[in-house]
C-alpha cells in the first residue's frame, strides 16, 4: 500500500499491484514533487505517466494541482488497479481528467493526441537503453514546447540514450534509483532553473 502525499487528495491510500511493477518509493516522489512544486511545473499542468503501474506518480501530480493525467499501462492488472486508484482519488479532484489508457507506452504514443506539459517515464528496469530511446522518440512530438520529462531508470544503467529533440537538464541519484530530467532540445526546463 502507498499513499498520495499531498495535495487535494492527500494522504489517500493507493492500491499497488501485486506484482511486476516497481512503484517509485514514497521517499523519491516526496523529492521529486518537491523539486516540481518549486519549479511550478504542476499548476494547471497535462500530464502523461507512461509505464503507470499503480498510476501513483500522474495521481500525485494532479492532486497538487495539474489539470489532467494520461495514465498508460498494458499490463491488465495493473490496469485494473490503476482504475480502481483513479475512482478512489477523482472524487478529492472534481473538475479534474483522468484517463487510463490499457496500451502500450509506445502504442498510444504513435497514436498521436494532445501535447503534454509533463511527462514521467517509469520502465522497467530490465528495458533496454534502445527501446526507452525509441519509446523518447516517440514522445517528442507529444511534448508542449517548455515540457518536462522525469526519466526513472536503474542508477546502473547510466544516462538515457536520447533522441534528437530531447536534452538532459539534469539527474538525482536515490541510491539504486536515478531521476533524469529531460527537456526540449533548446528549452530548459523552469525546474532546472530553480536548483
Amino acid at each position: 500500500m502507498t499513499r498520495i502525499i499531498a495535495g487535494d487528495a492527500g494522504s489517500l491510500p493507493l492500491l499497488v499491484p501485486s506484482a511486476g511493477t516497481r512503484p517509485t518509493s514514497e521517499r523519491v516522489r516526496e523529492s521529486l514533487f518537491g523539486a516540481l512544486d518549486a519549479g511550478d511545473l504542476l499548476a494547471g499542468a497535462a500530464v502523461l505517466d507512461l509505464y503507470a503501474g499503480s498510476g501513483a506518480l500522474g495521481l500525485e501530480a494532479v492532486s497538487r494541482g495539474a489539470a489532467s493525467a494520461d495514465l498508460v499501462e498494458r499490463a491488465p492488472r495493473a490496469a485494473s488497479v490503476i482504475d480502481r486508484n483513479v475512482r478512489a482519488v477523482a472524487r478529492s479532484l472534481p473538475g479534474r481528467r483522468l484517463t487510463v489508457h490499457r496500451s502500450a507506452a509506445d502504442t498510444f504514443l504513435r497514436a498521436g493526441g494532445p501535447a503534454f506539459d509533463l511527462v514521467f517515464v517509469d520502465p522497467p528496469y530490465d528495458m533496454t537503453d534502445a527501446e526507452v530511446s525509441t519509446t523518447l522518440g516517440l514522445l517528442v512530438p507529444r511534448l508542449t514546447s517548455t515540457a518536462t520529462v522525469v526519466v526513472e531508470r536503474a542508477t546502473r544503467s547510466g544516462e538515457p540514450l536520447l533522441p534528437d529533440g530531447l536534452v538532459v537538464e539534469r539527474s538525482k541519484k536515490y541510491g539504486d534509483t536515478t531521476l533524469w530530467w529531460l527537456s526540449r532540445s533548446g528549452q530548459p526546463s523552469a525546474e532546472s532553473q530553480s536548483e
